[in-house]
Parts: structure tokens; C-alpha cells; sequence
């Protein structure tokens, strides 16, 4: 069932008021709309990703050693 031209001209303001108010999120909306029409995942954030993951991956296992450690730590002095 398609939308009735009110409709569709009470969602162009919506879509216009979210511009203006939060550009970031429009932004988020519109590149979630894109992926799920044609499925083109933007590289852009998936690169940004895994170059944070490799650059923290280091942090990551240090502190799960740590965890690790102190809970060898609380079960051996228990």
C-alpha cells in the first residue's frame, strides 16, 4: 500500500526537521537506508573498525590477563 501525498509530505518534513536538528544522525539514517536497499556496506567504517581493533588489540588481551590473574589471585588465597 503506497502513502498518500499528505502523507509523504508530512514524512519530507520530518526527514527535513532531523537535518537540521541532528546532521549526524540523518547521516547514520541515510547510510542505513543505502545498506539495505542494495546491500553496499560502507568500507569507510569497517576500515575505521579493524584499524582500532589492531591499534587496541594489545590493551584487549592485557587486561584479559589481568582479569584472569586476579581471579587465580582470589581462588588461590580463598
Amino acid at each position: 500500500m503506497s502513502l498518500s501525498g499528505k502523507e509523504r509530505r508530512i514524512l519530507a518534513e520530518i526527514e527535513q526537521a532531523l537535518e537540521l536538528e541532528d546532521p549526524e544522525l540523518a547521516r547514520r539514517v541515510a547510510a542505513i537506508n543505502k545498506i539495505e536497499s542494495d546491500g553496499d556496506f560502507p568500507r569507510a567504517y569497517g576500515d575505521r573498525l579493524r584499524r582500532w581493533v589492531l591499534a587496541h588489540v594489545w590493551m584487549i588481551f592485557t587486561a584479559g590477563a589481568l582479569v584472569i590473574v586476579l581471579l587465580l589471585l582470589a581462588v588461590l588465597t580463598t
